[in-house]
């Protein structure tokens, strides 16, 4: 990789930021919109994906803290935190899509659920890809890592509103939880490269 010099890497520096900045702002009106629509809806779908947008204000949280700062101990530090992130992550979705399929819980139709899913997507898969170019410019693999948290955000975001649409127009209420196995099994590979893999 070609060596950056100080304006060039102090400007890398800055989208991180701004990227990371946006995605916390972005969660954190979440959390609002979903409690009311998870509520009106009575839908444990749209309530479980709001503790996902805490798990990635976490997640960026971490991000920006380790940006700020140098030094190898910081990073691995910063990406055994993003991993907690994916465990967390892995498990709210296996016990919420369990729970989802074992109680036979139908939830209501939720117009506002659609569309806030289908908003945080195109944001999400929009972020992921920013923070991945910028991560990759920066030699930085806590911000890469972390776009990859982004990006399960967006897939999430993505199963949620499949799930909610295929409810709303022909009442396949399991469709959701069922998407959410295969999200388990993503987050559980992200955590264990973390965790295991060589950094």
């Amino acid at each position: 990789m070609t060596s950056l010099d100080g304006g060039a890497r102090a400007a890398l520096l800055r989208r991180g930021f701004v990227l990371e900045g946006l995605t916390l702002a972005w969660n954190a009106a979440g959390i609002v919109v979903l409690a009311v629509t998870a509520w009106t809806a009575r839908s444990v779908a749209l309530a479980g994906f709001g503790l996902d947008s805490a798990i990635e204000i976490g997640a960026s949280t971490v991000v920006i803290w380790e940006l700020s700062g140098t030094g190898e101990r910081r990073r691995r530090r910063a990406l055994r935190l993003i991993g907690a992130a994916f465990a967390g992550l892995a498990a709210y979705l296996l016990v919420q899509s369990t729970w989802v399929l074992a109680a036979g819980h139908h939830p209501r139709h939720s117009a506002g659920g659609i569309v806030w899913t289908a908003l945080t997507a195109a944001a999400m898969f929009a972020l992921a890809a920013g923070k991945a170019r910028t991560g990759a410019a920066l030699d930085d693999p806590v911000l890469r890592t972390e776009g990859r948290v982004t990006l399960i955000d967006g897939l999430l975001a993505a199963a949620v509103l499949l799930g909610l649409v295929l409810n709303a127009a022909l009442a396949w209420w399991w469709a959701d939880p069922l998407a959410g196995y295969v999200l388990v099994y993503y987050a559980l590979k992200e955590a264990r490269e973390i965790f295991f893999g060589a950094h």
